[in-house]
């Protein structure tokens, strides 16, 4: 399997005091940069090429998003209610570079399927792409909330049936349950939808996926891995042709939105599930970062950086 990374510098903005670190897309790039460069035997700063997306077109948010309320992003028309079900302001930049997200996940949707220009390959190697991004499973096709304005896997996966994909599958490992993701997919046979998060937290309507795990408080490692371990054959018995993994930081211990109480380790051990099930069955992965509020912004980032790196050395075996 090969391996690409999608990245923009756009995604840092400026959203005043906020839990949201918007500044973590940045530092993780600049973490794997700097890694890459202790090397003497790469020739580049990034051993994989690295991709700047485009910003989704106001097309392709339709493909999920109501008109109405694409009509009040594109205008900032916006009500008050409006933005504190979001809870990020709303500006011009804000909406730019959540659109340019949303067109990263499905560059990298479309980079991990081999596609062609207007279907599905026959034939050729599955690979991973990771996107330094994404994982706004909060937002709804009406309304955007907890910090996501557009739900960029679910107009991935549309953008992907556009090109003949038949069956995906999410595996949403953020701690906060993936209720935007759930609800478009609740009628589509297709797309196969798991969430395993804390259930005593955010949102408190969760609707219902097609797998969903409701973790109690302080689960730790052991449990968490074990319900993971036991889930992830029923994600790809459902067979899927791309697998989309939101692979959200914040289960950590010290995370501020979070109470699972994950360690580093177990977080590492998570993400070698996930890679080694979807590697191991030869399915294109497209992995997304979600969530992510540690106290200390440079925990998010390690975990972020840990969780590309298995990624990319998944793609190697």
């Amino acid at each position: 399997m090969s391996a690409r990374l999608v990245y923009s510098a756009r995604y840092h903005i400026d959203i005043g005091p906020h839990v949201f670190p918007t500044r973590k897309y940045s530092l993780v790039y600049a973490r794997l940069a700097a890694d890459g460069s202790r090397s003497p035997h790469r020739a580049k700063p990034l051993p994989y090429d690295v991709i700047e997306p485009r910003e989704a077109g106001w097309d392709q948010l339709a493909l999920v998003h109501t008109a109405d309320y694409l009509n009040k992003m594109r205008t900032g028309t916006m009500t008050p209610e409006d933005v504190a079900q979001l809870e990020l302001p709303w500006s011009e930049q804000m909406v730019e570079a959540f659109r340019t997200m949303v067109g990263g996940t499905c560059q990298a949707a479309l980079i991990a399927c081999g596609l062609e220009e207007k279907s599905l390959k026959a034939e050729g190697r599955s690979s991973i792409a990771c996107h330094i991004g994404g994982g706004l499973h909060h937002a709804f096709p009406n309304h955007g909330e907890g910090f996501c304005p557009f739900n960029d896997v679910a107009v991935a996966v549309r953008v992907l049936q556009g090109r003949g994909l038949e069956r995906a599958a999410v595996i949403d490992l953020d701690v906060h349950h993936g209720n935007g993701t759930a609800f478009i997919f609740e009628s589509d046979p297709r797309v196969y939808t798991f969430s395993m998060h804390q259930q005593h937290n955010y949102p408190m309507w969760k609707p219902r996926g097609s797998l969903d795990i409701g973790l109690p408080d302080g689960t730790h490692d052991a449990t968490y891995l074990a319900e993971l371990d036991r889930a992830l054959p029923r994600v790809m018995a459902s067979g899927p042709q791309c697998v989309f993994y939101l692979a959200g930081a914040d289960p950590y211990e010290d995370d501020q939105l979070g109470g699972l109480r994950l360690t580093k380790d177990g977080l590492r051990r998570r993400d070698r599930l996930v890679i080694d099930a979807v590697c191991q069955a030869g399915v294109p992965l497209v992995v997304v970062l979600a969530g992510g509020y540690a106290r200390r912004v440079e925990d998010t980032v390690a975990i972020h950086v840990a969780t590309i790196e298995a990624a990319l050395s998944g793609s190697d075996r």
